[in-house]
């Protein structure tokens, strides 16, 4: 078996795992469908279940918020006896509990693979297979002990990765008070996956001087910058009429949607075709009849300016096509989602300097990449409480695929106690 990254680490792992394979079996896949906050009840038994494991580890003000999300305080416990308590700063630890609507939820079966020789793996449902040649991380991961769904869900590592080692570290800073730590605020919150996760989070409740969430991927991922979001409803209005009467009456809105759709850049600006810093327009559902069509995009940048372009190059391709049929009529509605936390985190900059340092100290090398999608820290910090963006170990999200390396995991959850201390040690 490959070594764990420190012997903290190692000490953390089985404590993790445990808490992992448990929660991932918890239905929590959350709904853009329902209208609710949270938009399914499957979160609140997560929650409800993370409350009392915080109560038990001696956090006794841990709460389920009416509105969905979880808190709790672990107070300070400065390097300095002599320092105040008083004026140790708070510090946050954020994940989510929701999963992806974007994959097949429901009746997790997690699987454990020990020791992992580096071959493919043929998972017993649905046909799939995790192999290292389309997926490098998991090259990289040989002699980990993996965690996989049975092949027919996706696993949860998005973010109950995340979820199980705030746990992890909270039990361990809370059964070793002598470590150094600030006043520590954990938060789970629902309904990430549908951009609606930190909405309602009450910054003022929740006190804290600035806060991480733990919801990358790979090993040592330091991230303070995300895409800037939007999602764009086109609507077309067609005329509907019996097909055997339809000659020169028909205006078939399905026709007018593919026609769009079609027009709009395939060799540039789609997910499948862009990387790095490069923006994209993504139809990503469709629901079509001769008489009406509705086209579902996200747009997605890194400059607002660009983010702007992007739209506008919609709005008139839109607007050409259906233009060409006069008897047709269509809308475009556009919805900010998140912003760019870049702007946000620059006044800040020890917010991100002290988990560099958490890093180093586990023994990881910091990966400063962009995000290519969104985190509650999104708005968090554009609505005034700092919140960058931490690795979990977590791998090919949102996919029957998903699959978390332990010894990842258990860096991560080293990592926060590393933070912990950080945060809590003068200079």
């Amino acid at each position: 078996m490959a070594p764990f990254t420190s012997s903290l680490a190692e000490q953390l792992a089985p404590d993790l795992l445990d808490r992992f394979l448990r929660y991932v079996r918890i239905d929590t896949q959350s709904s853009r469908a329902t209208g609710r906050r949270p938009s399914t009840l499957g979160q609140l038994d997560l929650s409800r279940l993370l409350v009392e494991e915080l109560r038990a580890l001696g956090l006794a003000d841990a709460e389920l918020t009416a509105n969905g999300y979880v808190m709790a305080t672990l107070p300070a416990n400065g390097a300095d006896p002599a320092a105040s308590v008083a004026d140790a700063p708070v510090v946050g630890l954020l994940a989510h509990v929701d999963t992806s609507p974007d994959a097949p939820a429901a009746g997790v079966e997690p699987l454990v693979h020990r020791d992992y020789d580096g071959a493919p793996i043929a998972l017993p449902r649905g046909d799939t297979v995790l192999d290292p040649a389309a997926m490098p991380e998991l090259g990289r991961a040989r002699g980990h002990t993996l965690v996989t769904s049975s092949g027919d869900t996706l696993l949860g590592a998005d973010d109950k990765a995340g979820v199980a080692e705030i746990m992890a570290a909270v039990a361990h800073l809370a059964a070793n008070p002598q470590l150094p730590r600030p006043t520590l605020r954990i938060g789970f919150t629902p309904d990430e996956e549908i951009g609606e996760g930190g909405l309602d989070f009450d910054i003022e409740r929740f006190g804290a001087r600035c806060a991480y969430t733990v919801d990358g991927s790979d090993l040592g991922e330091l991230q303070d910058e995300t895409f800037t979001a939007a999602e764009a409803v086109l609507t077309i209005h067609g005329v509907e009429v019996h097909p055997g009467f339809a000659t020169g009456k028909l205006v078939n809105a399905a026709r007018l949607a593919a026609r769009v759709i079609a027009a709009l850049p395939s060799d540039t600006l789609t997910p499948e075709t862009t990387s790095g810093r490069e923006g994209f327009i993504h139809p990503h559902e469709v629901t079509a009849s001769p008489g009406e069509a509705t086209v579902h995009f996200i747009v997605r940048d890194f400059e607002d300016d660009l983010l702007a372009q992007h739209v506008e190059l919609l709005r008139s391709t839109a607007e050409r096509i259906v233009a060409e049929e006069p008897r047709a009529s269509m809308e475009l509605d556009v919805r900010p989602q998140y912003p760019n936390m870049r702007d946000h985190l620059a006044a800040t900059p020890e917010v991100v300097e002290l988990a560099e340092r958490a890093l180093r100290a586990e023994g990881l090398t910091p990966v400063r990449t962009p995000i290519r999608g969104g985190t509650d820290g999104s708005l968090l910090s554009a609505r005034g409480l700092p919140t960058p963006n931490l690795f979990t170990g977590g791998h090919e999200y949102h996919s029957v695929r998903e699959w978390a390396s332990l010894h990842e995991m258990a860096a991560a959850a080293a990592t926060l106690v590393r933070l912990a201390e950080a945060w809590a040690t003068p200079g």
